[in-house]
């Protein structure tokens, strides 16, 4: 009995110990759940930090704290002199790049100094914001008391929905020392009280070249890797629609697509040109259909089918040609190019001239499996 007293009290001195331990750790600092990264005063690099405080009750304060230096690493050490606790950044969850500093110095040297802190994971989350960081970050908001978790949960379900390209700390290196592969990451912008996410910033190495709408993600999304939920409103054109499908068919028909799944295959046809196939293969199931249109008829259905097909292609075709005016890779051409030419040696520099040569012929097979409601 005596041995058995002496096996329970034990454990519960050492979670005693390590609780209080805790405690008292988390008195003496202050967590850094968001880093913002702007252009500073000549040439300077200005941080933003979004600061967790925790009390001895446990209760949490928000504390905005911005510092300018050389380097990242200097104005965290700014911060810090301008703070009551040491600042750790065990607790980073995002950072964000002023859309001035993106173009101009770009992203890279703050971004690998970030990736080489141990103490950081690979999961942070990376977006640009139109205008300035810390503007963004320092407005008075009516209904948001912590702007770092605001912004983050603002990523993290927009993210994990497909709504929008994914741009973790992870991903974003991996595509910045790839030969082949350039960034995307998410925008976001302030319209009074509201942050939302605005489109997609399109880069070149480290420096941010280009900007596409929010709603193009999609085809982002579809063109490089398998699309496995989420819901996507697309528009099919008079001209893409057959007679057969409609008596008078409309300028524009609006639907709505979910629970999506598709595979997307490229590949290397002509290497000289270079010239790639694209092909999408999609299942979705047809939410909401503006247009008065008979989906039990199975000829109608492949019409649809075709229609949205067609519409798709175009919208790809239409993106991708846009990036190759702004020189950015982020479909991955150079990847593909590179694992299918042997002995290429291929650079960057050598790449992103040919890019903007090249040709993809792109091609969506859409199947509606299952149709929803008709307005």
């Amino acid at each position: 009995m005596r041995k058995l007293k002496f096996q329970i009290l034990i454990p519960l001195l050492l979670f005693s110990l390590v609780g209080c331990a805790e405690q008292k750790l988390l008195e003496k600092v202050g967590l850094a759940i968001l880093l913002g990264y702007d252009l500073g005063n000549e040439g300077d690099l200005s941080t933003t930090a979004v600061i967790r405080q925790v009390n001895p009750d446990f209760e949490s304060n928000i504390e905005i704290i911005s510092a300018e230096n050389q380097t990242s690493k200097g104005t965290r050490t700014e911060i810090n002199r301008k703070s009551s606790k040491k600042i750790v950044a065990g607790q980073l969850r995002v950072a964000l790049y002023g859309d001035e500093l993106a173009k101009k110095d770009g992203i890279g040297n703050t971004m690998q100094a970030i990736s080489r802190d141990s103490d950081i994971s690979g999961s942070v989350y990376m977006a640009v914001v139109e205008g300035e960081a810390k503007t963004l970050l320092n407005y008075k908001y009516e209904n948001i008391s912590d702007i770092g978790q605001h912004i983050f949960k603002l990523l993290q379900q927009n993210i994990e929905d497909e709504q929008i390209v994914s741009s973790t700390l992870h991903e974003v290196s991996h595509d910045y020392y790839s030969i082949g592969e350039d960034i995307a990451m998410p925008i976001i912008s302030r319209e009074e009280e509201l942050i939302s996410i605005s489109g997609v910033a399109l880069f070149k190495k480290g420096k941010m070249v280009g900007e596409l709408p929010a709603e193009d993600s999609f085809y982002i999304k579809l063109s490089r890797h398998r699309y496995d939920s989420g819901t996507f409103e697309a528009l099919i054109k008079k001209g893409d629609l057959e007679k057969a499908l409609m008596k008078n068919p409309p300028e524009e028909i609006s639907l709505v697509l979910d629970t999506i799944k598709s595979k997307s295959d490229l590949k290397l046809i002509n290497q000289s040109t270079p010239e790639f196939d694209l092909n999408i293969t999609m299942e979705a199931r047809l939410l909401e259909l503006n247009e008065e249109i008979d989906l039990g008829d199975p000829e109608k259905v492949a019409i649809l089918d075709k229609a949205i097909s067609e519409s798709l292609s175009s919208e790809i075709s239409r993106v991708i040609t846009y990036c190759q005016e702004v020189n950015s890779d982020v479909f991955g051409l150079g990847s593909q190019y590179r694992s299918s030419v042997r002995n290429s040696n291929l650079t960057e520099e050598k790449w992103h001239e040919m890019y903007q040569k090249a040709k993809v012929n792109v091609k969506v097979d859409i199947k509606i499996t299952r149709s929803g409601t008709a307005d």
